[in-house]
């Protein structure tokens, strides 16, 4: 009976972690790859993510901001969430997004280097 019991409770302890793992995406456009993370799963309300930007498997050091929207969808009118990121260095950034509720957002990175092409990573974050 107690060797259930503590298999039982692994188990359960297993699912519940497995629930909680952090976030982590990758999107490309073209060279441009951006790997998206956060420590904790992403929730309705303010989520903050970490972004690392590479171009050519080079760190990119630009200017970097954010849309996270929602369309409209009948009885809800369109959702939508825009943020500078900090740029933490080495083609590191971090931003807070605020995700007003569960579902599908649409995210678009808007990256601004001091020289060359502007461009614009597309994914999305779905809870």
């Amino acid at each position: 009976m107690k060797t259930l019991t503590t298999i039982l409770l692994t188990l359960i302890l297993g699912v519940t972690l497995a629930q909680g793992a952090a976030f982590s995406k990758d999107a490309k456009y073209r060279t441009t790859k951006v790997q998206i993370t956060a420590e904790k799963p992403v929730t309705a309300g303010s989520n903050t993510f970490k972004f690392s930007i590479t171009k050519d498997a080079k760190a990119v050091n630009a200017k970097v901001s954010l849309k996270a929207f929602m369309p409209a969808m009948p009885g809800m009118p369109a959702m939508v969430s825009k943020v500078d990121a900090t740029n933490l260095g080495n083609g590191l950034y971090e931003a807070k997004l605020n995700l007003a509720m569960s579902g599908t957002w649409q995210l678009h990175i808007f990256i601004t280097p001091k020289e060359g092409k502007k461009s614009r990573v597309k994914t999305t974050i779905n809870f």
